[in-house]
């Protein structure tokens, strides 16, 4: 299968090597390095990999909390290939080319850039912030994989951001900047597992893509979870 393993570790030369060399001789298959951040000495990044299905991901955990001054933040399984920035711009192209279904095209897609489970599109209410905690969103477009039934966080259409709820599931939030309109990406929590929060840069990369999406849509995310219109005969 494959897994991400985020890892924060000194930035000093040697150190990447040794955690490259401990993933591979656990059984690791390397095949995505990515730097995430380097700021006071230190390094976040996240190691793509492919793991083998019958072997304990102990066994690597207990390998790299042996290399001095490495922490593991997370393991989580990823969906489909290794992404780079690339397909962004893809994803771009898909929703300019087809945007009757442009929203849905981003909803499916996000999971798979962000290493992600599910994801939806919520419409806040236009008095959100006058109920307790910001509550009252409604589901306008869910990927595959969302869970049903949907409990969505206490989500608000002003910034993106990260946030983890109270079950130990992460979320990176984005909005739209019109109609009440959010992204919610979300990483489940796994009774195997432990996945790592959204970093900055993730929750960067999220809001680039819905702000894009926006300007292609238009008027049309106007529509998302508007109720629909009966003609009387």
């Amino acid at each position: 299968m494959l897994l991400r393993v985020r890892v924060t570790l000194p930035d000093r030369p040697g150190t990447l090597g040794q955690v490259a060399r401990t993933l591979g001789v656990s059984g690791a298959d390397i095949v995505q390095v990515v730097v995430l951040e380097r700021l006071g000495g230190r390094a976040v990044d996240d190691f793509t990999v492919v793991w083998p299905g019958a072997a304990r991901v102990e066994r690597l955990l207990a390998g790299l909390a042996a290399i001095p001054g490495v922490r593991v933040d997370g393991v989580w399984r990823a969906i489909g290939a290794p992404t780079t920035t690339g397909q962004d711009a893809e994803l771009l192209a898909q929703v300019a080319a087809n945007p009757a279904d442009g929203l849905a095209t981003l909803v499916d897609a996000v999971p798979g850039l962000l290493a992600a489970d599910w994801a939806v599109a919520a419409v806040v209410p236009v008095d959100w912030a006058s109920r307790t905690g910001g509550g009252g969103a409604t589901v306008g477009h869910a990927s595959w994989r969302a869970p049903v039934p949907l409990r969505l966080p206490e989500v608000t259409p002003l910034r993106g951001r990260s946030m983890t709820t109270p079950d130990g599931t992460h979320h990176a939030i984005a909005p739209f900047g019109r109609a009440g309109l959010v992204l919610v990406v979300a990483r489940d929590r796994s009774e195997t597992l432990s996945a790592a929060a959204f970093h900055s840069t993730e929750v960067d990369r999220l809001t680039q893509l819905v702000r894009a999406c926006a300007v292609i849509l238009g008027d049309r995310l106007d529509l998302v979870g508007a109720p629909p219109v009966t003609v009387n005969p």
